[in-house]
């Protein structure tokens, strides 16, 4: 079932799917009831964001987007405004990136070729 989203979100959704989908070899399929992306077709590919749009109340709409946990530390410390932990896989490193609220695309953009990288890599995960 898909979530209908207000026009803000949808657009918000577009970017972060033209985003992800422009990194080689990334498949889409919702999962959770949300848009999430894989390094490739499941069940090879490895998940390396998701779309939240108020995913169990969340307060934003934002991507949560793998991360390793020193670098989860830096963005909530530094900008808790724009990243937060997420739950379930906050514990993992995983960040969200707070998205209705102007965020900066050039930041996102480079957060999620390097989660998609995080998780391609096994000596990244390491």
């Amino acid at each position: 079932m898909n979530k209908v989203l207000t026009k803000t979100e949808q657009k918000l959704q577009d970017r972060v799917r033209r985003s992800c989908t422009s990194i080689d070899g990334v498949f889409e399929k919702v999962s959770h009831g949300e848009p999430t992306w894989f390094t490739q077709a499941p069940p090879k590919g490895k998940t390396f964001a998701m779309f939240d749009s108020h995913h169990h109340g969340a307060e934003h709409v934002s991507v949560v987007v793998a991360a390793t946990l020193e670098v989860q530390r830096g963005l909530v410390a530094s900008e808790p405004k724009r990243f937060f932990v997420p739950p379930y896989v906050g514990s993992k490193g995983w960040v969200s990136i707070i998205l209705d609220t102007r965020p900066d695309w050039t930041m996102v953009e480079q957060l999620l070729k390097q989660a998609h990288v995080h998780v391609s890599t096994p000596k990244a995960r390491k």
